[in-house]
């Protein structure tokens, strides 16, 4: 989506580059310029812009009430959390699918602490409007409300991320209570819990037929509890509407149908980065998987060839 097509729905304020201020890279000054190379194995994922508000959680409880859908996609990393705040999402999420995405787990369950809060303070820093929200990890949250408290104090202070995402529905409000009360804005996670999935019985659709009636009381609560807006994931699209319609708080869905507030991918899910079987919510905008494997066996051509590095890439 175009810049201009975007940009003002949450935020009024003018996106300015680097090089309308004279600036290259965030370390020259207007007027000079330096005969030192980019740093060579990459560096800010774009030259800094001017000053952006934040989009904040009201900003997305007040779209739900003037009827404004909003985009969220997972990211681990400054290049695509850049990129994607540029192409207009409005929420990131760094998630515990990071196991599966990047650290190459068959499940969300081995991710730590420790290792999602350097994914989430390189999302936070390379970003000046997207929401950026954490998952608390499997098992960094159900002993207690303490220690849920704890785990989101540390993502705020280490990360840097503005609100965090936890699974379970009434079970888990008074933890939500809990973090919010401390400060700290939750995104609530209902109908299939991933950290959940052994409980579950495995991936499958949660709230048909007589369970929609605990689903819809997960909704509640968790909104009760003082959560600013609710993931609903492989949930009846029917039964999304009416949480949809119901709660003041915006849904997010994932597999939820189109009747939701936002909508939610795995960044790699959405541009087609991953192969294989997908889950049926899944739509592939982009096939990253065969252009990246067109390029780095260009690459791999070229350097056994001689070809790479020409002459002009060369120092005398």
């Amino acid at each position: 989506m175009p810049e201009a097509a975007h940009s003002n729905q949450f935020t009024s304020t003018p996106n300015t580059t680097a090089a309308d201020n004279g600036t290259a890279g965030g370390n020259a000054t207007s007027g000079t310029t330096s005969a030192e190379q980019p740093a060579p194995y990459g560096g800010q994922a774009s030259a800094p812009a001017a000053p952006l508000r934040r989009i904040r959680t009201l900003d997305l409880i007040k779209a739900k009430a003037e009827g404004r859908r909003w985009a969220m996609l997972t990211s681990y990393d400054q290049y695509t959390a850049a990129l994607f705040e540029q192409a207009g999402v409005e929420a990131l999420l760094i998630g515990d699918s990071a196991a599966n995405n990047v650290y190459g787990h068959a499940t969300t369950l081995p991710v730590t602490v420790d290792e999602l809060i350097p994914l989430a303070r390189a999302v936070a820093s390379a970003t000046s409007r997207a929401l950026i929200v954490a998952d608390l990890p499997f098992g960094s949250y159900e002993i207690s409300d303490e220690q849920a408290v704890a785990t989101a104090v540390r993502f705020m202070k280490e990360a840097g991320v503005h609100a965090v995402k936890l699974e379970g529905g009434a079970r888990m409000a008074s933890r939500i209570k809990a973090i919010t009360t401390a400060g700290i804005p939750v995104m609530a996670h209902i109908g299939f819990t991933p950290q959940a999935e052994h409980n579950l019985g495995g991936y499958k659709v949660q709230g048909r037929g007589a369970a929609g009636t605990a689903l819809l009381d997960d909704a509640r609560a968790v909104a009760e509890a003082g959560a600013f807006s609710v993931v609903m994931e492989m949930v009846p699209s029917g039964l999304a509407g009416q949480v949809t319609a119901e709660l003041t708080i915006p849904t997010v869905g994932i597999g939820a149908g189109a009747d939701c507030d936002a909508q939610v991918l795995v960044w790699q899910d959405m541009a087609g980065l991953r192969t294989g079987r997908a889950p049926r919510f899944v739509k592939r905008y982009a096939d990253l998987h065969s252009v990246l494997t067109e390029a780095v066996g260009t690459y791999v051509e070229e350097v056994k060839s001689g070809v790479f590095p020409e002459p002009e890439r060369s120092f005398d």
